[in-house]
């Protein structure tokens, strides 16, 4: 039997107003970064209540770019949750840093901030806490401890665009927030991160350092390059997309959110299923619907036999080759990300499609 295909997640590009917007780049002859890359970082620092934002060519070179702009290099270490994509650890090791990696919370998969403070040395320069699928790390406790310990925080709220914690937007909380614009987020370019800050001396520092030390714009010419610094510009060709993307924000988060909601009332009710909380009432979006479910693997592979994709949590990062570490070290990342699975939640799935995958979920364990 032939089933109709329902995805975990899928991107959605080509509105009218990205191909309006990429029409104007083509005339202007400039697919570099410019205007349009300009205007995409004001709408965004307006949109999230913040002084600056500042675009570049990923999430993980936006954290790179923060922690180097924060003067963390080699010797230094930077604290980081086991349960994240490997991207958070490698920005560590991009700049330099030591990635140090630190248990989680089992309530939420993020950050334990117990693990985050007794990991704290001599060396330690900076934490990245990271808001998995949208949930915000305990940023008040972070914060704290940061603050007592002089250490720098970084968010990584690639998963997190235009949720909120409390109120505030994650990737607010701190001086320097981190967004991801790749395939699987609300919001995609292709590629493509974000910083944003109300730090205007941090901001200063950013510019140069993601255009080559040059403090403005230039021509590639007899430009003045003050300090150090790399390539990491965005392109207006990845704006034009990102304007257009921005305008649909809303009617995506709110089905996303409807989407948590169904998934939540249907299947709060299912022993070893457990879905996480996340608080809509504050602003909370879940990116993706996550559960910690019993027999995970033999029910991801009964989905698949009715055309229904999830998608496995990652691996802990002290388990990967990578960056090794005993198991002893991490007992709940360990114990419950082989028990993660993130569930479809494409904000393009209808009440339809998404009461499909409650009942084949109900068909599995009742």
């Amino acid at each position: 039997m032939d089933y109709k295909k329902i995805p975990w997640w899928e991107p959605r590009i080509g509105s009218k107003q990205e191909r309006d917007n990429i029409e104007k780049v083509f005339a202007d002859n400039y697919a570099n970064e410019g205007k349009l890359t300009t205007q995409f970082e004001d709408v965004v620092a307006k949109a999230l209540g913040v002084k600056h934002a500042i675009a570049t060519t990923s999430g993980t070179n936006a954290i790179f770019l923060a922690l180097k702009a924060f003067g963390i290099g080699h010797g230094d270490e930077v604290i980081v949750p086991d349960a994240t994509f490997i991207a958070t650890a490698n920005a560590v090791t991009l700049a330099g840093a030591n990635p140090v990696l630190v248990d989680i919370d089992p309530a939420t998969l993020n950050i334990s901030t117990d693990a985050f403070k007794k990991a704290i040395t001599g060396k330690t320069k900076a934490v990245v806490p990271v808001h998995v699928t949208g949930r915000g790390a305990d940023m008040e406790n972070i914060l704290g401890i940061a603050m007592g310990h002089g250490l720098v925080v970084v968010e990584d709220a690639a998963e997190a665009f235009f949720s909120k914690y409390k109120g505030k937007y994650l990737g607010t909380w701190s001086d320097a927030g981190c967004f991801s614009f790749s395939a699987a987020k609300t919001i995609t370019t292709g590629q493509g991160g974000m910083i944003v800050t109300d730090n205007t001396n941090f901001y200063e520092k950013l510019k140069p350092l993601k255009d080559q030390g040059r403090p403005i714009r230039g021509t590639g010419g007899d430009d003045a390059h003050n300090t150090i610094g790399f390539n990491f510009k965005y392109t207006d060709l990845q704006a034009a997309i990102g304007l257009g993307q921005l305008d649909l924000v809303g009617e995506r988060t709110a089905r996303m959110k409807r989407t948590y909601s169904m998934y939540k009332e249907a299947l709060s009710d299912i022993p070893g299923f457990k879905i996480f909380d996340i608080d809509i009432a504050q602003g909370g979006v879940p990116q993706w619907v996550d559960a910690l479910v019993d027999r995970r693997d033999e029910l991801d592979k009964f989905l698949k036999e009715f055309n229904i994709d999830c998608r496995r949590y990652w691996n802990p990062i002290h388990q990967q080759k990578a960056y090794p570490l005993p198991d002893d070290n991490f007992p709940n990342s360990t114990k419950y990300l082989p028990k993660a699975l993130w569930l479809p939640s494409a904000f393009f799935l209808t009440d339809e499609d998404i009461n499909t995958v409650i009942g084949h979920i109900r068909d599995f364990y009742l």
